[in-house]
């Protein structure tokens, strides 16, 4: 089991900077995949990065890619996600969650999952 809090979230400018955090409990922190993930009001939940359970490899939605960085800290317990230049259509609430199968970012694979923090961008 594996519990998850996230928390960072808030209200930015279009062009701002957030980071995210996601505190994980339990021991098995590391056997973990992370994922971020974010839902807009109306929308489904969306893959926005991952970062295997090393920390080595990262990956990225294509409408973040250059702008955000996602980054693990195993003896912390902890995974971040650092957003920069933020968009409006950035705007969602932003999950992290975990999982100990597969190789898919997909939604469906990720067991473990936190409440969500908000993050709104003004134009």
């Amino acid at each position: 089991q594996v519990q998850l809090v996230e928390s960072g979230g808030g209200l930015v400018q279009a062009g701002d900077s957030l980071r995210l955090s996601c505190a994980a409990s339990g021991r098995t922190f590391s056997m973990y995949r992370m994922g971020w993930f974010r839902q807009a009001p109306g929308e489904e939940r969306k893959f926005v990065a991952g970062i295997s359970w090393s920390g080595v490899s990262t990956y990225y939605a294509d409408s973040v890619k250059g702008r955000f960085t996602i980054s693990r800290d195993n003896a912390k317990n902890t995974v971040y996600l650092q957003m920069n230049s933020l968009k409006p259509e950035d705007t969602a609430v932003y999950h992290c969650a975990a999982t100990g199968r597969g190789s898919s970012w997909s939604p469906t694979i990720f067991d473990y999952w936190g409440q969500g923090t908000q993050v709104t961008v003004s134009s």
